[in-house]
């Protein structure tokens, strides 16, 4: 069989499986894909003008690296057939039967149709060099798509390196001895108080490995995400990682509509042990647990409050700090709640710019209105309420099953450990990126 040499092929891919950090398999494939490429080019233009290739009129084409004579073959997978048409896709029954008189038609055969013109080797030099830089990125993106594919929706350390638009990129370590990869930091996912300047380290929560060839970085990091407060409470707590305290649900605004209101967290924790205070657990003593995950997110305010099974008790928890007077469920099924507070209690309930009970809203999954206690006219209120029911009642039945699937992921929370949390909390942040998309 005839053979372009290639001399320097084994050394070669040495060199470039330790610069480029790749087994020397995956070098070899790129190499055969770069060289299959050059081969293709050498076809083309012997016969410029006169043929017209298709796309996929090679892919039955392929290159054999032989590494220890460094050099390459290129080999053709032909049909047998009666009568040849093609001679670059078919072989006739007469000939293959001369050397293997078994043969049938419809039968593949692979041979070897490597060309002796010295001029193929220089040109397929040439392409190679061309080829061979892409198709090593591919071969570093799909190793690095395998890799973190499995660590998607962990937290890991990264490494600020450099501003592209408004995203930041930053090296990113997978934790099993690999080098750093890229991934992007985009805007949305940055938090306001962090300062990313070169070479400072944070923890990043991997929301998203990119399918596909990608220019730039495969890999989207998220410090606005609130599984990454998940895994900060869940490794600065003993108690959570014993699966003692169980954290039920977060609520996160890590980048208020408006510049005036700093990014807060609210997080509702729960025991089934009598003798244990999963929020005080969550705080430690004097503090010091909460305060190693408010440092890490540079000083957002974090709420740690007690789930209760009672929506009245939750919800009133959930409005911390303001004191709550009186829930009123003034449609359970609307999942529709008043409010009650002094008047004192009602800036604070709110919360500034609506934060509070927004934030509250959506840790419970329950619409709340807050009202003034002193002010509160029942009798008003619960004809409004009424009425509302009446002109909804023909479709009462279709809001009771979007109801039903809303309190699903509530009541999945409890007993779930911390991991399968930040998987869940993930999923919900990226359903709303796409609808608001």
């Amino acid at each position: 069989m005839s053979i372009v040499s290639l001399p320097g092929l084994k050394k070669m891919i040495e060199e470039i499986s330790q610069s480029h950090n790749l087994p020397k398999s995956s070098v070899q494939q790129a190499l055969r894909e770069a060289l299959l490429k050059g081969y293709e080019r050498y076809r083309r233009a012997q016969r410029l003008d006169r043929f017209h290739f298709e796309e996929d009129y090679f892919d039955n084409f392929e290159v054999d690296l032989d590494v220890e004579e460094e050099g390459f073959r290129v080999l053709s997978t032909k049909t047998i057939v009666e009568e040849v048409s093609n001679t670059d896709h078919q072989i006739s029954l007469q000939e293959v039967q001369e050397v293997a008189s078994e043969a049938q038609l419809g039968d593949s055969v692979v041979l070897d149709v490597t060309p002796d013109q010295g001029e193929f080797g220089r040109m397929a030099a040439i392409q190679t060099k061309q080829v061979l830089s892409q198709k090593l990125r591919d071969q570093q993106r799909k190793l690095i798509q395998e890799e973190f594919e499995e660590l998607e929706g962990t937290v890991l350390q990264a490494r600020a390196l450099r501003f592209e638009r408004q995203s930041v990129v930053m090296a990113l370590s997978s934790g099993f001895g690999q080098p750093e990869v890229e991934a992007e930091l985009p805007k949305r996912e940055q938090l306001p108080n962090d300062n990313y300047r070169a070479n400072a380290t944070f923890k990043v929560f991997l929301k998203k490995v990119r399918e596909g060839p990608h220019r730039g970085p495969q890999l989207v990091v998220s410090r606005a995400s609130a599984g990454l407060v998940v895994y900060l409470f869940a490794n600065e707590v003993p108690e959570i990682e014993d699966e003692v305290v169980r954290i039920v649900a977060v609520a996160r605004e890590a980048n208020p509509p408006s510049r005036h209101v700093g990014p807060r967290t609210k997080i509702a924790v729960d025991t089934l042990e009598r003798d244990v205070d999963p929020v005080g657990a969550c705080i430690g003593a004097r503090g010091s647990r909460i305060q190693v995950v408010v440092n890490e997110l540079r000083g957002e305010k974090i709420d740690v409050i007690r789930w209760s099974p009672d929506p009245s008790t939750y919800i009133a928890n959930a409005l911390s700090p303001a004191r709550v007077d009186q829930v009123l469920l003034v449609n359970p099924e609307g999942r529709q709640a008043h409010i009650l507070v002094a008047e004192d209690q009602l800036s604070l309930a709110i919360g500034k710019e609506g934060q509070n009970v927004r934030l509250a809203a959506r840790l419970t999954g329950w619409k709340i209105d807050i009202k003034d206690g002193a002010k509160y006219d029942y009798e008003t209120e619960h004809r409004k309420i009424e009425a509302m029911k009446a002109a909804a009642a023909d479709v009462e039945e279709e809001e009771n099953d979007a109801d039903e699937d809303e309190d699903e992921p509530l009541e999945t929370l409890r007993g779930a450990d911390h991991g399968s949390l930040v998987e869940q909390f993930a999923q919900e942040e990226e359903e709303e990126e796409d609808a608001l998309a």
